[in-house]
């Protein structure tokens, strides 16, 4: 039975870090005045001895997480995404990409979670920024229970990460216990055997509307494969190729900005190795609206049933 349990992705970070660090004196969490925010408190009440609090200082963030990274320190920044993507680049770039540093830099509220506050509080531009260093992995999971998998999956290795999570509580994509991950391998969360009228491929909270609209469109006898691309970088090619192949036309969502997310990667990968029309959702070139994240996803057609509308448009125009 599917777990409709609301949770938030920060919720699972600090619950999967807790657990290890209870064993692992060598896990360190860092904050930017973001504890709160971040659902870090309870790390800084039980392990203050391996907790960081620097301020409202992001660069600093960074390159403290940095250096205690190369004295064998297991690091965690945790910061609003808007802020350690965009103020803290330099750091981000230089002390942890690359210098190699074993620090999981954790974007919270990430994409349009501060919806009210305007640009000056949006990530929309982090995809595309982060992607751009070399040696930085990029992951957006879906689900809270994706995120447990891929925590303990970066806990395994000491290579720089970005981790661009939401502010709010999301419905879960998998079930409890049931979660097929891989690292770095995308998950086909609804299949097309015989092949689809059209294959999505999302990331983050996006997933689960996108798997929404599939439905919606199986009622309508349209065939939609939805792919679960977390892994933004490295992105699956594979897979990307696989689902591409099997379909008429390809549509990416993402709470991203047009430019460098994970539609211009998926439409480099398509045009070199499976051409195929590629249509991208996504945030505008623009400053967005105000509101929660909802009824921002909602005015931009980042919904179950503004993606269904886009995929019937398209399928309808590539008949004439």
């Amino acid at each position: 039975m599917m777990n409709t349990n609301k949770t938030a992705n920060k919720q699972m970070i600090c619950k999967v870090l807790m657990e290890a660090a209870e064993k692992d004196r060598n896990i360190v969490a860092l904050c930017s005045d973001s504890r709160g925010s971040g659902s870090f408190t309870a790390f800084a009440d039980t392990y203050p001895e391996q907790f960081v609090e620097t301020g409202i200082a992001e660069q600093n963030l960074v390159s403290i997480a940095a250096g205690l990274a190369k004295c064998g320190k297991k690091a965690y920044a945790v910061s609003p995404a808007c802020f350690l993507s965009a103020r803290s680049y330099e750091q981000c770039k230089v002390d942890v990409a690359y210098s190699n540093t074993n620090v999981k830099l954790i974007g919270i509220s990430g994409g349009v979670s501060y919806g009210a506050l305007g640009m000056s509080h949006h990530s929309a531009q982090d995809i595309a920024s982060m992607s751009a260093i070399p040696n930085m992995r990029v992951y957006i999971p879906s689900d809270h229970l994706q995120t447990a998998e891929l925590i303990r999956a970066l806990l395994k290795d000491e290579k720089p990460a970005y981790v661009r999570v939401g502010r709010n509580a999301v419905e879960p994509v998998y079930e409890e216990g049931k979660v097929p991950f891989e690292m770095d391998k995308a998950t086909l969360v609804k299949a097309c055997p015989d092949g689809a009228d059209v294959a999505i491929i999302a990331c983050g909270e996006m997933v689960k509307p996108a798997l929404d609209a599939a439905e919606l469109l199986e009622e309508k006898g349209i065939r939609a494969s939805v792919t679960d691309m977390y892994c933004v970088k490295p992105l699956d090619r594979e897979a990307v190729i696989r689902e591409a192949e099997n379909a008429k036309a390809v549509i990416t969502v993402e709470e991203h900005a047009p430019f460098g997310g994970l539609g211009s990667m998926v439409s480099q990968v398509v045009a070199s190795d499976c051409p195929r029309r590629v249509w991208n959702l996504s945030l505008p070139d623009a400053p967005v609206i105000t509101g929660t994240s909802q009824e921002v996803f909602d005015y931009y057609g980042l919904n179950a049933e503004g993606i269904a509308r886009k995929a019937e448009e398209i399928l309808q125009t590539a008949e004439k």
